[in-house]
């Protein structure tokens, strides 16, 4: 399974939208600082998963949340 997930930066307050195979590493290494994309907003939590069975379903979800309609939909989740 293939999981999109939404992270809340606790330093600053910025999400981050991702996918990938295994959420407990990914999430680990997000917190480790080992992505140069999310490192400077330490710690992370994860406040959005959802699971789909390929990696192209997974990444089209991903894209999804990352255009203004999705963007809206994610504000509606975490109000």
């Amino acid at each position: 399974m293939f999981s999109v997930y939404v992270l809340r930066s606790g330093k600053t307050g910025r999400r981050y939208i991702g996918s990938c195979a295994d959420l407990s590493d990914r999430l680990r290494r997000h917190n480790g600082g080992e992505s140069r994309a999310t490192k400077h907003g330490l710690p992370w939590t994860l406040i959005y998963e959802e699971q789909f069975p390929t990696r192209a379903a997974a990444a089209g979800r991903e894209r999804y949340f990352k255009t203004s309609r999705g963007r809206d939909e994610l504000n509606q989740l975490h109000r």
